[in-house]
């Protein structure tokens, strides 16, 4: 499937590579490999996915195949659709050697990464693995600022509180002389993480916005962020993730996945509806959407291609 031009937004999938996302368990390499393939074939005009460790839940701890590994291993076996994150997080890796992977990973795609960062938030993964919780923002800020630096000009020298690049360098660069471009999700209750969108990243992004009349007040704080740091809102692209449930998805997954996203309260409709709530998406300003399909599984791809042709058709 070809996309027309007259598609109003771009269509990501989120990819879920987590333990109990389906009622077979974790997703293997080759189911993950054939999702994304034929979300590419369908017209899906990007691949997302989340960066977890281990997520504790009520009822049990569920494991994720590790983000980067599969995003390079996704990006070897496409051609066209973009590669994201969604999005890394940055205490999981020191930053400096974050911007070197990112930068090789731009080159394996052909320049088709999205880099989505962010603090993290699940105590329970950062203990497991050894790593430090405390003053997550703090770290990310310097985290962001050694990335951004090295990404967009190639070198840096910073000594910071957490993390230190000293007299560093990307050697070699990969297909965009500036790097992939940079997506931070940030809430409207969030105003420092806001302010870090606005100093740094390409794309701002809202995670599970699944009514457009939430939208309004969200995007003018993104405004509102952009005017204190400087910035013209106008060259911050806005991203959203929704959650979808097409009939049967009620039974794909745990218990505990099902009642994630029953909590968040998950768009669902026909083919037409559902492109007429992706239409309303864009008249808002979204650009390009990430979208969390249940049932997780090639046949959910399937049942939602429809969505995808209505929309390039007007």
């Amino acid at each position: 499937m070809t996309r027309r031009n007259s598609r109003p937004l771009k269509v990501g999938l989120q990819l879920n590579p987590y333990e109990g996302i389906t009622e077979h368990g974790i997703p293997r390499w080759n189911d993950l490999k054939a999702m994304t393939q034929y979300a590419e074939a369908a017209g899906f005009d990007s691949i997302w996915v989340p960066d977890h460790l281990v997520i504790d839940g009520p009822d049990a701890r569920y494991g994720q195949w590790e983000c980067w590994s599969v995003l390079s291993a996704l990006a070897a076996v496409t051609t066209r659709i973009q590669i994201g994150s969604l999005v890394v997080c940055t205490g999981f890796r020191n930053p400096a050697l974050l911007a070197r992977m990112a930068d090789t990973l731009d080159e394996i795609s052909g320049g088709r990464l999205i880099l989505g960062l962010g603090a993290g938030w699940h105590e329970p993964e950062f203990r497991a693995f050894g790593y430090p919780f405390d003053h997550r923002v703090d770290r990310f800020e310097e985290a962001l600022r050694i990335i951004h630096t090295l990404l967009r000009t190639g070198r840096i020298d910073f000594k910071g509180k957490y993390y230190e690049a000293r007299e560093c360098e990307l050697r070699s660069c990969g297909p965009r002389r500036e790097g992939p471009p940079i997506m931070i999700g940030a809430g409207a209750d969030r105003p420092r993480a806001l302010r870090l969108t606005a100093d740094y990243a390409d794309y701002w992004n809202g995670f599970g916005v699944n009514r457009v009349d939430r939208l309004p007040p969200i995007l003018q704080a993104v405004d509102t962020a952009c005017a204190k740091s400087g910035r013209d809102p106008s060259t911050l692209h806005r991203t959203a993730t929704l959650l979808i449930d097409l009939p049967g998805s009620e039974k794909s997954g745990s218990a505990f996945w099902l009642n994630f996203r029953s909590a968040r309260m998950p768009a669902t409709g026909t083919s037409e509806e559902l492109a007429e709530l992706l239409r309303a998406f864009a008249r808002t300003g979204i650009g390009h959407v990430q979208i969390w399909l249940a049932p997780h599984s090639l046949a959910g791809i399937e049942r939602f291609a429809p969505v995808l042709e209505l929309l390039d058709k007007g």
